[in-house]
Order: C-alpha cells, then sequence, then structure tokens
C-alpha cells in the first residue's frame, strides 16, 4: 500500500481534557473551543466568517489504533461493532471529523467555534465548508 503523510495546519485549544468528561458529539454540551491555526494557513483562512458551519478533519491524537470493534457510545449494553460503523475515535487512521460552527474570529489564526467535542491540543488537519445536506 502506499504511505503518506498527513501535516497538521493548527491545534484545537479546549477545556476538554480527558474521555469520561467529554461529549460523545459537539452536539452534545461541547464547550467552546478556539482553532489555532498555522501562520502557513492564513491565506487560506482569509473568506470565513462568523456564523460560517464548516467540516473540521482532526488528526485524534489519543485513539487506540489497535481497536477494530467496540461498544458504540461505550455502552456495555449495546452490542459490539466494527469501528467503520461507528464514530469511536478509537480506528487504525484516526481522523475526526466534527461539523461546527464559527462563533468568532479572534484574530487571522484563531477561530472560536461551538459543537467540537475534540480534547485540548488535538491537531487540525484540514477544513471544509460545510455543504447542507450533505453531513448532517
Amino acid at each position: 500500500m502506499t504511505q503518506f503523510t498527513v501535516k497538521p495546519i493548527g491545534h484545537v485549544e479546549s477545556p476538554l481534557r480527558d474521555r469520561e468528561r467529554a461529549p460523545k458529539q459537539g452536539e452534545e454540551g461541547s464547550p467552546l473551543a478556539v482553532l489555532v491555526f498555522d501562520e502557513s494557513v492564513k491565506d487560506a483562512l482569509s473568506d470565513i466568517q462568523v456564523g460560517d458551519r464548516l467540516i473540521l478533519l482532526t488528526w485524534l491524537h489519543r485513539a487506540d489504533r489497535s481497536v477494530l470493534r467496540v461498544h458504540p457510545r461505550d455502552d456495555a449494553t449495546v452490542a459490539v461493532r466494527g469501528v467503520f460503523s461507528t464514530r469511536s475515535q478509537d480506528r487504525p487512521n484516526p481522523i475526526g471529523v466534527h461539523r461546527v460552527t464559527v462563533i468568532s474570529i479572534l484574530d487571522p489564526l484563531r477561530l472560536e467555534v461551538c459543537n467540537l467535542e475534540a480534547f485540548d491540543d488535538t491537531p487540525i488537519i484540514d477544513v471544509k465548508v460545510a455543504l447542507e445536506g450533505i453531513i448532517e
């Protein structure tokens, strides 16, 4: 198989630091978070505005990459499933997909967002505009 490298373009600043206290999904009570971007991608951020809905791709750096089956939502009463049929952060390539909304632009490299359940210091690998109806 072909190998490739993904380079982080920033990181998340969030009060979330452990799984036990983090919501399973961003819409389930996540605190506001700040996306901090590297200077090298400043021009790519230039048209993002308050209120924009974005798809944030992250590298779930604290995931267990050896896990292939989980109880969905860590609920032991639910049958074990393959990770590709869940949103578990533990998976072979732990890429996080988050639908967030820009609350404020703190400066050209720092965006405050809501609905992000990623832990503090999670690497950001890409940002895309959310197309309504595509990712609900």
